[in-house]
């Protein structure tokens, strides 16, 4: 197809900055960058329909980590590390509260908190020394001294069984990842942003001093800078450390006197649930089949649905009558730290990708770095 003259005068015009990627971290990137200089030419390019690798795929917690994954973290990331990632996230959230209505994303504070099973108990005093050291280290990002309590007496008023102890914090909440997207799109394309869907860029090359993207279609982009927010999907940056993590989630149908109401995480933050109104939705499980789950294929399985259905009725639902009404998967990008990469990694070419699965959180302040570093 030919392009006329205002097509190539206008959308095809060369950009300052081109945005691969229509997720979290590219809708957020767009907008830190045109809020620092509005007068920025600025265009998104996806291959997809809409953002469909974590995005609008995940559980909708508005989260920062759970006890035992804090714990695991500070003995392995060290302090300083895990503070740092944990600061990001809490202040993103406060970000989205900020810059996006509430009630249009279906924002809720509902609290969050992690169960421990009675057949993984480690003793109540146990459990208190392990708030209490993540407490006391939190204080430094959070600025409270207790994030975390023991809320044992709530397990029978959620209705759950087989689980000796129930943490609580009443920082998180949750949110509707899909109109949370969708709020972000229309704000960045009110402040001017193009964004091309349905188009994939295979390839990239510096020109002089710009930069040409190749696309699966007869076009070709031209920028001054362009910004790889992929995340898991990594073909552009072969060299950077990320690997593909599925997530798979199911929902079942409405529940007549359904008790949840919160984010829930089990087993460092593997297995996490919600209530949907008065649905369940459960997701996680892949340390069940780690290798297997290292894939960008969107497809769910047998064996991690099986396993989600085995939690469900044994911890969450025992005794309920429903059926699953909805299962799907969602692509992660993680690697050997849960720190986000962002970095110019050639000329005039940077990324923001490895959300860790904390894309929610942690997106709108790596979008306002990488827009700081781009300038």
């Amino acid at each position: 197809m030919q392009i006329s003259v205002w097509e190539k005068e206008s959308f095809y015009a060369p950009k300052d900055i081109i945005i691969i990627g229509s997720g979290l971290a590219g809708l957020w990137s767009a907008y830190y960058i045109k809020k620092q200089n509005p007068k920025t030419s600025v265009a998104i390019i996806d291959r997809g329909i809409i953002p469909t690798g974590a995005s609008t795929r995940n559980a909708g917690f508005a989260c920062f980590g759970s006890v035992t994954e804090l714990y695991d973290d500070f003995t392995k990331m060290g302090e300083d590390k895990t503070l740092e990632l944990v600061s990001m996230r809490y202040q993103g959230l406060q970000r989205i509260r900020k810059v996006l209505d509430e009630k249009l994303i279906d924002f809720e504070l509902c609290g969050g908190y992690e169960l421990i099973a009675s057949d993984n108990d480690p003793g109540t005093e146990a459990l208190e020394e392990q708030v209490a050291t993540v407490n006391k280290k939190l204080k430094q990002v959070i600025k409270t001294s207790q994030t975390f309590k023991l809320s044992d007496k709530k397990i029978s008023e959620f209705g759950f069984q087989h689980v000796a102890h129930l943490l609580e914090n009443k920082l998180e909440g949750y949110l509707h990842s899909g109109k949370m997207c969708q709020a972000l799109l229309q704000l960045v394309q009110s402040m001017g942003v193009l964004v091309f869907n349905g188009v994939e860029v295979t390839r990239h090359e510096k020109l002089h001093d710009k930069i040409i993207l190749y696309t699966n279609q007869t076009l070709r982009f031209t920028a001054a800078k362009v910004l790889i927010c992929t995340n898991a999907f990594a073909e552009l940056l072969p060299k950077v450390d990320i690997i593909p993590a599925r997530g798979q989630v199911l929902v079942t149908t409405p529940i007549n006197g359904l008790k949840l109401n919160g984010t829930f995480h089990y087993e460092e933050g593997y297995y996490y649930f919600r209530n949907l109104g008065n649905r369940v939705l459960l997701g996680g499980a892949r340390n069940k089949a780690f290798e297997e789950e290292r894939t960008t294929d969107m497809n769910t399985t047998d064996k991690i649905q099986k396993e989600l259905e085995r939690f469900l009725s044994r911890y969450i639902l025992p005794g309920k009558e429903y059926a699953i009404t909805d299962r799907w998967s969602g692509i992660m990008g993680m690697g050997s730290e849960k720190m986000p990469i962002m970095k110019e990694v050639s000329p005039q070419v940077y990324c923001a990708v490895r959300m860790s699965g904390m894309g929610v959180a942690l997106a709108p302040v790596v979008g306002e770095k990488v827009a700081e570093m781009m300038k």
